[in-house]
C-alpha cells in the first residue's frame, strides 16, 4: 500500500512534472513472473525514476541503516524507503554478500521484478564500470531473465553531491531480454559467472554509449578520492583518473 501511495499520490506526481520522462521498450518488461533489471548507476535518483516508470512493483535490496533509525525521523526514513521498494540488507555481518543474494532469489523465485546495479554502486565520473557477478548467482539460481536497462541524464538532474535535484529530461531505454539459461546448473563456476557479468556489462555499453573501464567503480571511487587528496581539492569536486579521457 505505501508503495503505490509513493508512486501514484506523493513522489510520483511530483516527479513527472519536474521531471518528463521518456521511456522506450516497455513491451520487454514481462506482465508477471520473476526477472532481474540490470541497470547503469549513474544517480541516487536511478531508483526513483526506474519504478516510477515500470507498471510492476520493482523491488531493490539496500543497507539495513535506512530502516533501523530511531525516533520519529527513522520511522519516516524506514516508511519512505520501504515505500520505494527497498529491501533492507545487513551489509555489517559476516554473511552480509550471502544474506543478499538468498533475499534476491527469494524474490525472484516469487515472482517479483528485482532492480540491480551490477556495478554495485554509482558511477563516480559517468563512465560505466566492471560488473560484479552476484547479479549472476541470482539468475543461476533463479532461472529468471535478465532485462538491461539504460538510464540517461540522471546524473545532470541529481549531480553527484547534490541535495537539491534540477528539474530536466531524463530518459530510460529498456533493452531485449537476455537469456543465459544455457548455463543452467552452473551456478558457483567462478568462469560462467564472470562471463555471464561481462555480457551482461557490454550489453549495457551498447545501450548507454558509456566509456567502459575494466576496474570496479569502487576501486575507481578509492583513486579518485585519493587524487583529490593529492591535489588539494574537497571532496565534492569530480577528478578524473590520470591517463584517461573526459566521456
Amino acid at each position: 500500500m505505501i508503495y503505490w501511495l509513493m508512486k501514484y499520490v506523493f513522489v510520483g506526481p511530483v516527479l513527472r512534472l519536474f521531471f518528463p520522462t521518456k521511456v522506450v521498450g516497455k513491451e520487454y518488461i514481462p506482465e508477471t513472473g520473476g526477472a532481474v533489471l540490470v541497470s547503469n548507476h549513474l544517480a541516487v535518483s536511478d531508483s526513483f525514476f526506474l519504478p516510477l516508470h515500470i507498471k510492476r512493483r520493482v523491488y531493490f535490496l539496500a543497507k539495513s541503516e535506512y530502516f533501523t533509525e530511531k525516533g520519529v525521523k527513522g520511522l519516516f526514513k524506514k516508511l519512505f524507503f520501504t515505500g520505494m521498494g527497498q529491501v533492507p540488507i545487513d551489509r555489517s555481518s559476516a554473511n552480509a554478500a550471502q544474506d543478499a543474494l538468498d533475499t534476491g532469489v527469494r524474490l525472484l523465485k516469487d515472482g517479483e521484478l528485482l532492480g540491480i546495479y551490477p556495478e554495485g554502486t554509482r558511477s563516480p565520473d559517468g563512465r560505466l564500470y566492471k560488473g560484479k557477478t552476484g547479479v549472476t548467482r541470482m539468475v543461476l539460481e533463479s532461472g529468471v531473465p535478465v532485462i538491461p536497462v539504460a538510464m540517461f541524464n540522471t546524473d545532470k538532474v541529481n549531480p553527484i553531491g547534490s541535495k537539491m535535484w534540477k528539474p530536466g529530461r531524463v530518459q530510460i531505454v529498456i533493452g531485449r531480454p537476455m537469456d543465459f539459461s544455457r548455463y543452467e546448473g552452473m551456478s558457483g563456476d567462478r568462469f560462467v559467472e564472470r562471463s555471464m557479468a561481462d555480457e551482461i556489462m557490454y550489453r549495457l555499453m551498447e545501450m548507454s554509449g558509456q566509456e567502459y573501464v575494466d576496474i570496479y567503480a569502487a576501486k575507481a571511487k578509492q583513486n579518485i578520492e585519493a587524487a583529490k587528496a593529492a591535489e588539494g581539492k574537497g571532496p565534492g569536486t569530480v577528478t578524473r583518473l590520470p591517463g584517461t579521457k573526459a566521456s
